[in-house]
């Protein structure tokens, strides 16, 4: 008996693009923290100790943090190949700058107290501030690319043409999706600061954390009203077809859509006002919500596609036309069945190992049990 027509074809495409979601949502809550806080570092950390404090928050965590990432990337390769080779064919030099940036922070990490001098440890804060905020802002501009399409085509051998450039890219609606990501980033790291850290560090998280997320929710706002007024796509027995105003119909086609809608816009209210309390874990928690609610809202919006094509509507990619062979999805499903568990279960240990605060005493009292 073939085990994998246990499964009809369709469902494994329905399940492998929510396991997508989740390895996003859990990309973009575990490393987006510590992307956060590498944004935040030369703000809220005004001396070397106290950003030393910062980076020891994360040390223990944030290469493993990347596994996501690692897991995310390569679902697409094995899921949706042609998705895979589309993207990193048009999306080249987007790619390329992440790339470089989530080069640099690891160099950053490590060469920061190679040397005890002033101007030498400043650059590389710097560093890794940038290296925090391009990746954050290149994330949020390849969603708003999405939703007004990727200009894109295929011929009649599957030889796929993009005639956009990296500025073409880097459109008004998709730079507002890139604010609206790197807010979300750095509020979320805010809040993770504001349960590792004590002091006048906590105290400046603290302002970031009740304020970033009332400007979140503004941008958020004008981001979702102008989705609204873009064309947007509509799949319909294999056919694609550009409209005005499509993404906004999707939430009167499934009213079920409009509930990560809803959160999406509340969290980060709630996020500011247990920062507020001092309710740190709480915070913390709601901030964690708040990122899977935003990145879930769009994953719904944009379904069935995975890349809208604006040069030609009908070579768009959806979950339905660019997934891997029916055996090919099963066999990945089983074996995401066995290792995700695993892979979470060290992700907690860890999480609950390294547990408790970092404080500048501890930077000055036990140096040889700190990372950097």
């Amino acid at each position: 008996m073939n085990l994998h027509l246990l499964l009809d074809y369709d469902t494994l495409k329905l399940i492998w693009w929510a396991l997508l979601g989740v390895l996003l949502i859990g990309f973009a809550i575990l490393d987006g923290f510590d992307l956060g806080m590498a944004m935040l570092l030369p703000f809220v950390a005004r001396t070397d100790t106290q950003r030393r404090v910062l980076l020891n928050t994360v040390g223990p965590v944030w290469e493993g943090n990347q596994v996501w990432f690692i897991l995310g990337g390569g679902a697409v390769f094995a899921a949706w190949p042609v998705l895979y080779a589309t993207a990193f064919s048009g999306f080249y030099f987007a790619m390329l700058l992440v790339l470089a940036a989530l080069i640099v922070r690891p160099v950053g990490f490590d060469y920061r107290s190679k040397v005890e001098h002033k101007t030498w440890r400043a650059v590389w804060d710097w560093t890794l501030c940038i290296g925090g905020l391009v990746p954050s802002l290149v994330f949020g501009v390849a969603f708003g690319n999405l939703f007004e399409g990727v200009p894109f085509k295929f011929d009649d051998f599957m030889r796929m043409t993009y005639t956009g450039t990296l500025f073409d890219l880097l459109n008004p609606f998709a730079l507002l999706c890139g604010v609206v990501s790197v807010l979300m980033l750095a509020t979320h790291g805010a809040t993770f600061l504001l349960v590792k850290t004590e002091g006048v560090i906590a105290q400046r998280a603290r302002k970031v954390a009740t304020k970033l997320p009332l400007l979140l929710v503004a941008t958020l706002a004008i981001a979702s009203w102008w989705g609204t007024r873009l064309d947007g796509y509509v799949y319909e027995h294999g056919t694609v077809t550009k409209a005005a105003g499509a993404w906004w119909q999707v939430y009167a086609r499934l009213p079920a859509t409009m509930v990560p809608f809803m959160f999406a816009l509340g969290l980060p209210m709630l996020v500011a006002f247990f920062a507020r309390k001092k309710h740190d874990g709480l915070a913390f928690i709601l901030s964690s919500l708040m990122v899977a609610s935003i990145i879930a809202n769009a994953g719904l919006t944009l379904f069935p596609f995975l890349l809208p094509s604006s040069l030609a509507p009908n070579a768009s990619l959806t979950i339905w036309n660019a997934s891997s062979s029916h055996l090919t999805l099963f066999i990945m499903l089983c074996a995401v069945v066995i290792f995700l568990p695993l892979i979470g279960c060290y992700t907690a240990w860890v999480y609950r190992v390294m547990r408790g605060k970092v404080t500048e005493e501890h930077m000055q009292e036990q140096p040889g049990k700190t990372i950097y």
